[in-house]
């Protein structure tokens, strides 16, 4: 697992990166680190303003830095709108959540935002818009790379909170990576991915193989077996369907298994 000094090496090149990059404007720590100097399994959270250009275009030439130059594996992206998140998964499990977003909509999203070079645009004046309806996790679409990719994410977050003691937690993320792995399966088998519809009719030898990946009681021992299930499941169906970087994202997930 990666040491609070990768994490902080990572931070300043990171920020290094945006210092030398004319297009970024402001640049802001967000999530835990930002408000309370997280903990030791935190993961680094930063996001940045750009002016004059698509944030795709920064977005996609940060990208292929952190890939040549940190060995990055993208996992997934999310649209925010105005703000594009992409998640990164580097050497010893380092996660790192990158997100960007037009300067003149660059303001804080939450409580734990702390800004770190440049302004924040100012605040919005308008009518409040009625909230719109959550869900247990992120909408992923079916797709093979986003399920993995956020299968991913999942398990690092079930770790995390495993470690810090939140049983209650763990077993929910616990069960999103299970439920990826399993949509993953019935995607690459032909069967409906979405909303549990093909996992009845998965293969017989499919299904043994996440025997093991429910929680058999709210303690870390035994969140820490159904996890390791669940992420071994999640590997196998990655390097089954030949995605590029699974050979890569297991030996950095090895510790979770």
């Amino acid at each position: 697992m990666f040491t609070v000094e990768q994490r902080d090496a990572l931070r300043e090149h990171v920020l290094r990166l945006a210092e030398e990059d004319e297009r970024v404007v402001a640049g802001a720590a967000v999530g835990s680190l930002a408000v309370d100097g997280g903990d030791r399994f935190s993961d680094l959270d930063l996001t940045f303003g750009i002016a004059n250009v698509p944030v795709a275009d920064v977005l996609n030439d940060w990208t292929r830095m952190l890939v040549d130059e940190l060995d990055a594996v993208h996992l997934a992206d999310l649209e925010r709108v105005p703000t594009t998140y992409r998640v990164f998964l580097l050497p010893d499990a380092l996660q790192f959540d990158l997100s960007m977003t037009p300067a003149a909509e660059f303001r804080p999203a939450g409580p734990r935002f702390r800004l770190l070079f440049g302004e924040t645009a100012a605040s919005e004046s308008k009518v409040s818009t009625p909230p719109v309806a959550g869900g247990l996790f992120i909408p992923t679409p079916a797709v093979a790379e986003d399920l993995f990719g956020w299968g991913v994410i999942y398990a690092l977050h079930a770790r995390a909170c495993i470690e810090r003691g939140r049983v209650w937690q763990a077993e929910h993320y616990v069960g999103a990576v299970r439920d990826h792995a399993l949509s993953f399966a019935c995607l690459r088998q032909g069967l409906p991915a979405v909303q549990a519809r093909g996992y009845d009719d998965l293969s017989a030898e499919t299904l043994t193989r996440f025997e093991a990946t429910h929680v058999g009681a709210f303690e870390p021992g035994a969140l820490r077996v159904a996890l390791a299930a669940a992420v071994l499941a999640l590997m196998r169906e990655g390097a089954e369907a030949g995605l590029p970087h699974a050979d890569t994202v297991a030996q950095r997930l090895a510790e979770l298994r």
